[in-house]
């Protein structure tokens, strides 16, 4: 039995290469079902190039991106269970100095809207978490001028004695290089004397999309994106957990996109062969249009060319999962997307559902009206998938899981090439 399906693997291998053979013959572009082909008849992970990836994307029905991924997520995480995390966001300041137009949470530097969280204030939100079994933080805020390193410092210092238990996620990298400027250090010598405070690892925040000519025309003084993915490397040398994010829908192309992708990528690779841990997931999500700068800028017609509706979504975290062979895990945005079509990603290459999100102010801000989910939320919409849930930790650790949704039956899982694609 075993030796039968092994030759069929190898006979189905061997027409994969007589057809791309005959295609390169008749001088055809290979198409996106060659490429396809390789994927799912593989008994290993098979790379992607960026011109193969470029394919999928402009030309692959959505159901059959999906089933392909699918099939490559159970090939990285074998097991029927959805893991998510019972964790709250704290946005301890909105002074920022950095304007970035699709932001609607910042304020400038003496606004009457400016406040930054005292102590007290931040460890009582860690009280709350902790009080429904929570085991992370994920603290961002802007760029603020008026907090020196030592403030910081004290802080991390306060979470980690008095909430010994909960992992510090703190500060993206755009904030540690404010960070580094008004202290006159570089962004290493800033992450390791947090490291030493007791910070545990970095949000993925401020990445949007590592391509130079989109980030100069939506954020221009959040710098280049070698700054990002240098801030990360740094974090990953110290052992700091790390993860990777896409904002879509600034009107990019699907080549930036994958640029972005393949930067990522390429990280990843040279991080691992120095034997550090890299970027544990990656989460993407469509820019939010509302109450913010460049969804004003962009109204009218140009509104409907922004941002990425359920079907656009889908297709790039399938996309994601397929080119991202090194990052173990794909993260859904119910946040963003909503728990239906979150749910959607689970059969389309997602294998996590994110966050309770206890507390969340950055994306709310632009629109969303859901940004906060009990874990018997997030549990049933699990369950409804077809999974088991798993409860985490920022490290992808699987937790003990409370069972808070009477025993709902699991649904059976059906393949994602029997879904209707959406619009």
């Amino acid at each position: 039995m075993v030796s039968q399906m092994y030759s069929q693997i190898a006979v189905q291998k061997q027409l994969l290469i007589l057809k791309e053979l005959w295609e390169q013959y008749r001088g055809e572009p290979m198409g996106w079902s060659t490429i396809l082909e390789k994927i799912n008849s593989s008994d290993d992970i098979y790379r992607l190039t960026s011109e193969e990836c470029l394919i999928l994307y402009d030309s692959a029905p959505l159901h059959q991106l999906m089933d392909a991924a699918h099939h490559r997520r159970k090939l990285h995480n074998p097991t029927n269970k959805v893991t998510y995390l019972v964790d709250r966001n704290i946005n301890y300041t909105n002074v920022c100095t950095i304007n970035c137009q699709f932001c609607s949470f910042y304020r400038p530097p003496g606004h009457d809207e400016t406040y930054t969280q005292t102590y007290d204030e931040i460890r009582q939100r860690i009280v709350e978490l902790e009080a429904i079994g929570g085991s992370r933080i994920l603290m961002q805020g802007g760029v603020n001028p008026d907090l020196d390193i030592d403030w910081y410092i004290g802080l991390i210092n306060e979470l980690r004695i008095h909430h010994p238990t909960i992992d510090l996620d703190c500060f993206s990298p755009i904030e540690l290089e404010g960070i580094a400027e008004v202290t006159q250090s570089t962004t290493l010598e800033v992450l390791t004397r947090f490291k030493e405070a007791g910070m545990h690892g970095l949000p993925g925040g401020g990445a949007e999309m590592l391509v130079e000519t989109v980030r100069k025309d939506v954020s221009p003084k959040k710098g280049h994106p070698d700054n990002w993915l240098r801030v990360m490397e740094e974090a990953q040398s110290l052992g700091l957990t790390t993860s990777a994010t896409n904002v879509i829908g600034f009107g990019e192309t699907n080549s930036n996109r994958i640029e972005h992708l393949n930067r990522i990528r390429q990280q990843q690779d040279r991080v691992l062969s120095l034997g550090h841990v890299g970027f544990t997931s990656f989460i993407a999500w469509p820019v939010q249009l509302e109450s913010n700068t460049f969804g004003k800028r962009n109204k009218g017609a140009n509104r409907f060319e922004l941002g990425a509706g359920a079907s656009e979504y889908l297709r790039h975290v399938a996309i994601s999962r397929l080119f991202l062979d090194n990052v173990p895990h794909i993260q859904a945005s119910w946040p963003t997307m909503g728990m239906g079509v979150a749910q959607m990603a689970l059969l389309g290459g997602a294998d996590d559902a994110g966050s309770t999100m206890m507390e969340e102010n950055v994306v709310s801000a632009s629109g969303t009206t859901k940004f906060s989910a009990s874990e018997q939320e997030l549990q049933t919409s699990i369950l409804r998938s077809g999974f088991s849930p798993q409860r985490r930790n920022s490290d992808y650790e699987h937790l003990e899981t409370p069972d808070t949704t009477n025993s709902l039956p699991e649904a059976n899982c059906l393949p994602p090439s029997q879904l209707v694609e959406l619009v």
